[in-house]
């Protein structure tokens, strides 16, 4: 193409990314040393290293960034690596409260403390059910047990008998009866009979009758006297059951005792235990089944698992091995309001809800106690009741555990109330930029609790010595995807790809995820040629495909162009039509399409109207860029009379939503051709905005518009004069495929940047912009003279018709 006016176009060599194989001093990334440190992200690693070793409990940390960028990754290993040099944390166990059940009791223990209290506590248990049944079967305890007996026996038979001697004395019977004890007379030894009994003088009968009263005294003093020689019974008897239980358990607890002897919470458990198992000897009496029931000996059975021994139970909650070192690190992948600060399970019976201390489960805060915990702050976020859950365990300092249901009052079921367990925790939560800024706007806790924020670079700029580091972390990700070596020209290739995810030439993404992810795919393509180690040409093959795969929406994008369904000219000219590229994204792929935009112009009062606008499709970005163009157009030209304009701008064969500014010089550059009448050439497009000095400015997506309106154009043949506008700015951002550099270089495409509005309308028609001369007048012939010219020409005609409007007043009121 020769071009008359206007800007130099670009080069191949410029389009392209600026690196090369001979950039790199390796031939395969396996002669590159592993990257340790995490390149480009010193900035959050310093964060969250100072996260992980400060002391004050308030400095948790959250870490923000783009997904991809491996934040989680770095996180961990950053955590992992500090809690291998800290203590190991405390053990923790719930234990029954035999004064108040519905008050489980927290105990504290040394690293593999829980597990042995817990094993020596079964141990007790069974020993006890075993040891507890012998005493009270041996000898000893069945001779003081019988002395007992026989005391109380004797006593009361002797007392009796004295009664019943007595009465025979007095000649009167004491008989027993199924309603108790009667009283009759006594004649000859015998029972007297009624008809015996009335032939009784008065005197004799008088005289048995308090014979009998006297008799039925002594024997009510004797009966009365019962009740107290048995209580006095039962009571020995109690006592000798509590010297036999104490003797067996005292024996049996004194080791447990003397195990956990430095520890006075664990003696008061112990204590407590003890008075319970004395008190409660007969539980170990009962017989559920026999002697030799079930396929193993009696002395196997474990009896700490019966019912009856349940509280006695040790539940640990977090347990360590004794000579554990570290702290620990727990990820929580689902924060729900249990899996934070645990739960209390229920078991029906009868119908009824119950619960006690063995049905409290741990959760994340509990695990991770004297370590780390590592949520995803989205995550927290969604869950009901977790992120309050969170901040009040961080405010006080402390695990307390409770359900959703009683904190909203929702069941009236018995439930438990379990201490809380002191926290010591460092917790990182880990989200994307939206989440961090939220919260710190919104919840006044936040910037109290999380101190320290790890800001994750998206990119990084191409410098000389960031190319090795960069390769380096290229052959450290080929080495963790387990797959082959890339040689220099693939790692050129991705560098390429880098600058192209970034949208600039002059910056490398940090995404470590969708590097890797094209590592991979690029070793599948070099397995299928059997190649030992990943080309340029596997990346290549890598980028075609991915576009291949997610290109079926753009591809009906553009075959409703080449079937003119859509109108877009990509030869000839027009005045007043132009070809605007914009930018669609559908979920990650981003493409460029070309839009027809055209101006009409006419007479009028300064009138400029944006059709998109006008129908509310134009968005608020759309919207300032017209006013941005209003602005550019009533200051450049015809100055010195009233804009005198009306004018109509808008996307044909656009229904839906327009947003953004970077049409802004294309609708300029069509208005102006509009009132120049100056032709525009539809072989080219444009896309940059503008600012009310005429400069056009940069936009994004630069790589994928110019490839939508080349893909056009190389689909309907290249003429060797198509080309793409963009603001000089964006020169730095070109990564372009292969197709357009190699069309460039052939002189079949042209890419030429434009630093004003001049620029844009000498290349796309022919002519000379103009500037304006000492004597404030564009030069004669220029485009921008013919633009004043037409405008002055409507101020004229404004003036005329007003004038003649007024004129005809006049005469009306006449």
């Amino acid at each position: 193409m020769t071009q008359k006016t206007g800007p130099k176009e670009l080069s191949a060599h410029a389009l392209a990314a600026p690196i090369a194989e001979a950039d790199f001093d390796f031939e395969t990334t396996d002669d590159l040393e592993e990257m340790k440190d995490w390149f480009g992200q010193e900035r959050s690693v310093d964060a969250i290293r100072m996260a992980a070793t400060i002391q004050h409990s308030d400095f948790n940390a959250f870490v923000l960034g783009t997904p991809g960028s491996g934040r989680h990754t770095i996180t961990q290993s950053i955590l992992s690596d500090t809690a291998k040099d800290a203590p190991c944390p405390s053990d923790w166990v719930y234990v029954n409260n035999f004064e108040a059940p519905h008050k489980p009791i927290a105990i504290e223990l040394p690293p593999g403390g829980a597990n042995r209290l817990r094993a020596a506590m079964e141990a007790l248990i069974d020993e006890l059910a075993n040891d507890i049944p012998a005493l009270f079967e041996s000898e000893t305890y069945r001779t003081q047990r019988r002395s007992i007996e026989d005391t109380f026996t004797s006593g009361h038979e002797e007392a009796m008998s004295e009664v019943f001697e007595k009465a025979r004395t007095r000649k009167v019977a004491i008989l027993r009866t199924p309603m108790g004890f009667t009283f009759a007379g006594l004649q000859d030894g015998e029972v007297m009979s009624q008809e015996q009994y009335e032939n009784l003088s008065e005197e004799d009968r008088k005289a048995l009758e308090e014979a009998i009263e006297k008799t039925q005294k002594e024997l009510s003093a004797v009966l009365r006297d019962v009740p107290k020689q048995e209580k006095d019974h039962r009571r020995k008897i109690e006592e000798l059951n509590y010297s036999m239980a104490s003797q067996g358990v005292d024996e049996a607890i004194g080791d447990v005792k003397e195990a956990f002897s430095q520890h006075k919470p664990v003696q008061d458990f112990l204590e407590a235990v003890r008075d319970d198992l004395i008190e409660n000897a007969e539980l170990f009496l009962q017989r559920e089944d026999g002697a030799e029931a079930g396929p193993f000996p009696v002395a196997t059975t474990k009896h700490y698992a019966k019912a009856q021994f349940q509280r006695y139970t040790v539940n640990v909650i977090v347990a360590h091995d004794e000579g554990d070192t570290g702290a620990p690190v727990v990820k929580e992948d689902l924060p729900t309001l249990a899996n934070l600060i645990g739960r209390i399970e229920y078991a029906s019976q009868m119908g009824a809800l119950v619960t006690n201390f063995t049905m409290i489960k741990p959760g994340a805060l509990h695990r991770a106690n004297g370590g780390y915990l590592i949520l995803d702050a989205l995550q927290v976020l969604s869950e009901p009741l977790a992120w309050d859950a969170l901040k009040r365990s961080l405010r006080a300092g402390e695990i307390s555990i409770y359900s959703p249901g009683e904190r909203l009052s929702m069941i009236s079921t018995v439930s438990l109330d379990p201490d809380p367990v002191p926290l010591k925790t460092r917790v990182i939560l880990i989200g994307e930029r939206l989440h961090y800024y939220l919260l710190s706007a919104l919840d006044p806790d936040f910037k109290h609790l999380f101190k320290l924020e790890a800001d994750f670079n998206d990119q990084m700029p191409l410098a000389d010595d960031a190319k090795e580091g960069y390769a380096r972390l290229i052959a450290t990700l080929a080495r963790r995807a387990g797959g082959k070596a890339l040689d220099t020209g693939a790692v050129a290739r991705l560098f390429g790809e880098s600058m192209r995810t970034t949208g600039d030439a002059e910056r490398l993404t940090l995404n470590t995820s969708h590097l890797s992810d094209i590592i991979k795919e690029a070793g599948f393509w070099a397995d299928k040629r059997d190649a030992k180690q990943i080309a340029r040409e596997d990346i290549d093959k890598v980028i075609i495909e991915r576009e291949y795969r997610a290109g079926r929406v753009r591809e009906l994008s553009q075959e409703m162009i080449l079937r003119d369904t859509v109108m877009i000219d990509t030869e000839g000219q027009r005045a007043g039509q132009i070809n605007a590229l914009s930018v669609m994204q559908i979920g990650g792929y981003m493409f460029g399409r070309p839009s027809r935009l055209t101006a009409r112009t006419r007479p009028g009062t300064g009138k400029l109207i944006d059709i998109e606008r006008e129908i509310e499709l134009g968005g608020p970005l759309h919207s300032k860029g017209m006013l941005i163009l209003q602005g550019y157009l009533a200051a450049s030209y015809a100055t010195k009379a009233p804009m005198s304009l009306w004018a109509s701008l808008v996307f044909e064969q656009s229904y839906g939503g327009v947003d953004g500014d970077s049409a802004s010089a294309a609708e300029l550059i069509a208005l102006l051709s509009s009132l120049a009448e100056a032709p525009i050439d539809q072989s080219f497009a444009i896309t940059g905005s503008v600012n009310q000095f005429g400069d056009i400015q940069p936009i994004g997506g630069v790589n994928e518009k110019i490839e939508g309106f080349f893909d056009i154009c190389a689909e309907r043949g290249l003429s060797g004069r198509q080309g793409v506008l963009i603001p000089a700015a964006n020169t730095k951002n070109l990564c372009l495929r292969k197709r357009v550099i190699d069309a460039v270089e052939q002189g079949k495409f042209h890419i030429i940047p434009m630093r004003t509005v001049n620029d844009g309308l000498e290349v796309l028609t022919g002519m000379d912009a103009g500037e304006r001369g000492e004597d404030g007048a564009y030069p004669e012939g220029s485009l921008n003279r013919r633009v004043e010219d037409r405008l002055s020409g409507f101020a004229d005609i404004r003036k005329t018709f007003v004038s003649d409007a007024r004129h005809g007043n006049s005469n009306d009121r006449s």
